[in-house]
This record gives structure tokens, sequence and C-alpha cells, in this order.
């Protein structure tokens, strides 16, 4: 009699619900890291295409340096002389 073993769960009929117990609180987690991820994403891919539009305004630029803008620079530095 020894050698008989039992289930500790008689019949095994409660490892159904443990097994549907942990399959939902798996699913609720990966739901979570599933919305956290694709939040990080969509900032990722805005400041990717952010990024990407300066590179071809830049390009842009470079192939014609004729077009570069011709704002004048103003400087808000005023001068004074210093008596030492």
């Amino acid at each position: 009699m020894q050698n008989v073993s039992k289930s500790g769960i008689p019949n095994k009929e409660n490892s159904e619900f443990i097994k549907l117990f942990m399959y939902e609180k798996e699913r609720t987690r990966l739901k979570t890291e599933e919305i956290n991820i694709l939040q990080r994403l969509e900032i990722i891919q805005t400041r990717l295409s952010e990024i990407q539009k300066y590179n071809e305004e830049k390009a842009a630029q470079m192939h014609n340096p004729e077009a570069k803008e011709t704002t004048p620079v103003k400087t808000d530095w005023k001068t004074m002389s210093i008596d030492y």
C-alpha cells in the first residue's frame, strides 16, 4: 500500500479551476504589459518621425545651398566699456 499514490486533489476536479484562475491572472498581466508597450511604441514612433522630418529638411538645405534662409541674425548683446 505504500506504493499507491493518491492525488491531493480529489478526482482532479479543482485543478481545472486553478488552471483557469492562473490563466486569467496571466492574461490580465499580459494585457497590462501590452498596453504599456503600445504606449511606449507610440512615443518612440513619434520621436522617430520628428527626427526623420528634421533629417529631410537638412538634406534638402544641403542640396540647395542658395535656398538657405536669409533671415538677419539679430543679437541681443550690448557693448559697454569696463574700467580696470
